[in-house]
């Protein structure tokens, strides 16, 4: 019997994706329409126009991820979903789509968790079982720690008390005049800085049991840096230098957070392999800095490559794993926006 294909939809942000993939975890096709253009002049994603995009995008997309496969709808054996978390709007387009194709089609629903997906790409990236493993997933809405015994077992451990990583990068890279999307502006602008001219603070580093993040300090603390408080915020750009150091001392505040947090956390819970998973994943000074600290550790690190660190719908490869425990949903299935802890 030929392996199971599925068809995985993607719309939990601001990328509408669709990608074809096979129960030997192949890739058949991989489709991602970004909105980078339409959100660029707002400095952030605005959920209203992130849905109505959606829905211009998610029925041409998902011909093309069908089409690029070289399969027909009717040979589809599921269509998988992202329903939790994301912004609401952008979810529910993505969930109706997959209803539509469903009742259409004939075929079982399947519904993903997009951050149990970002760490499967780490399994899809390696060919290989990772489990059991730490999950650090970083992204722009998202900054947290699971316990993952299985692909389907995952326990949130902690995560972010305010901001997420990503949205503080993007805010910093703001702050500096930098060109949205700010992440990775602001990792290029940081190469020529030195990371220690500010001091910036480094939150619960020293509180090995507190498996939390903050980084809403550490953003006050850069806007200090760039005027005394109680004094306007000059408008950018500002010097070169001043702007290259200021970048690299922030992202290295970040940065020693994550991975000193992940080596905590990983200790803690007696793993061997953390997965490192989301779109600040792809940042490669903090790829560089937590690979060191695994290999002194005598830790696994997997990091999916840069194209399954965005979003994209080669996340949902983790409904396979459902399809084989057949553990499908009814057609009234429901978006959940919010974080599950």
């Amino acid at each position: 019997m030929p392996p199971p294909l599925i068809l995985c939809l993607e719309s939990t942000c601001d990328e509408t994706a669709a990608a074809v993939i096979d129960g030997d975890l192949r890739v058949l096709s991989s489709v991602v329409a970004s909105q980078e253009q339409l959100h660029a002049r707002y400095g952030g994603v605005v959920p209203e126009i992130a849905s109505r995009a959606h829905v211009e995008r998610i029925l041409p997309v998902i011909d093309e991820a069908v089409t690029r496969a070289g399969v027909a709808l009717a040979d589809l054996d599921a269509i998988a979903v992202a329903n939790r978390p994301g912004l609401a709007g952008s979810l529910l387009v993505g969930l109706m789509a997959a209803k539509a194709l469903c009742l259409a089609l004939d075929k079982p629903l399947i519904a993903v968790n997009h951050l149990a997906g970002h760490i499967y790409a780490g399994r899809v990236a390696a060919g290989r079982d990772i489990f059991p493993c730490l999950g650090l997933v970083v992204s722009g809405g998202h900054t947290s720690l699971y316990r993952c015994d299985t692909a389907l077992e995952q326990r949130f451990l902690g995560g972010t008390i305010d901001d997420a990583a990503g949205e503080s990068f993007d805010k910093v890279a703001s702050l500096l005049g930098l060109p949205y999307p700010g992440g990775p502006q602001l990792e290029r602008v940081a190469r020529g800085g030195n990371p220690r001219q500010y001091a910036f603070p480094r939150s619960f580093i020293r509180e090995p049991e507190r498996r939390q993040f903050s980084f809403s300090g550490l953003k006050t603390a850069v806007r200090y840096a760039l005027a005394p408080q109680g004094t306007e915020l000059p408008p950018p750009p500002f010097p070169a230098r001043l702007t290259a150091d200021i970048a690299a001392s922030f992202q290295q505040a970040v940065i020693d957070c994550l991975v000193i947090k992940a080596i905590q956390t990983a200790r803690q819970e007696r793993l061997s392999t953390i997965c490192l998973a989301g779109g600040v994943a792809a940042n490669q000074e903090l790829q560089r800095q937590l690979r060191a600290a695994c290999n002194d550790e005598k830790l696994e690190l997997i990091v999916p490559p840069r194209e399954l660190c965005t979003d994209n719908a080669v996340l949902g490869a983790i409904a396979i794993e459902r399809y084989r425990g057949g553990l499908f949903e009814k057609l009234d299935l429901e978006i959940f926006p919010g974080l599950e802890r």
